[in-house]
Formats: structure tokens, C-alpha cells, sequence
């Protein structure tokens, strides 16, 4: 049967369309792995639409990796800040040409 990771919410609202969702708890393993997956559908989407709504998705997703793999938002928010002093950001536009 296939199926994919849902907002917490989503359950709820199909319900409330009239229909009974067939829904189950993931383990910590398969979690995680369906995270990845999600992951990789909202960046797509992301990609395919540029638009905003979908990298707020994004995000959310990366919150629950973090949150999932026992770090926080927190964590990954100082690993940026600390790449971000040693070597910088994307506002400069800078592309490097590989040889």
C-alpha cells in the first residue's frame, strides 16, 4: 500500500470531507525515513513552482528532521550562523567555474 507522510492535521481534515483516512504512527526509523522522503517531495515542488508556500514546506520538514534526530532548529540554526562567518552567504552572487 502506498501512502507518504501527512501534517498532523490532515487526518482531521479529511474527516471533516466525509471520509475516514486509513492512517497509522510511524516508529522512530520509519520516521525518519519517510522524513527524507518528504523532503525530497517539497524541495522538488519547491523547484518545479518557485513558489514560497512550498519552501515554508520545506522548512517545516527540516524542523522535524532536526527535532527528530534529537537536535532542534537551534542546532542547525548555529551550524549556518558558524559556516555563514567562515565563509560567507549567497548575497554576492558568486559562481565559480569548475576546470
Amino acid at each position: 500500500m502506498a501512502g507518504k507522510l501527512v501534517r498532523d492535521k490532515i487526518p482531521d481534515l479529511i474527516i471533516k470531507s466525509g471520509i475516514a483516512p486509513n492512517t497509522r504512527v510511524l516508529g522512530n526509523k520509519e520516521y525518519l525515513i519517510e522524513l527524507d522522503k518528504k523532503l525530497q517531495e517539497e524541495v522538488t515542488e519547491y523547484l518545479e513552482n518557485n513558489d514560497l508556500a512550498e519552501l515554508g514546506d520545506v522548512l517545516e520538514v527540516i524542523r522535524a528532521i532536526a527535532d527528530a534526530r534529537g537536535n532542534g532548529i537551534d542546532a542547525i540554526e548555529h551550524i549556518r550562523e558558524q559556516k555563514f562567518i567562515e565563509r560567507g552567504g549567497f548575497k554576492e552572487k558568486i559562481f565559480l567555474h569548475q576546470k
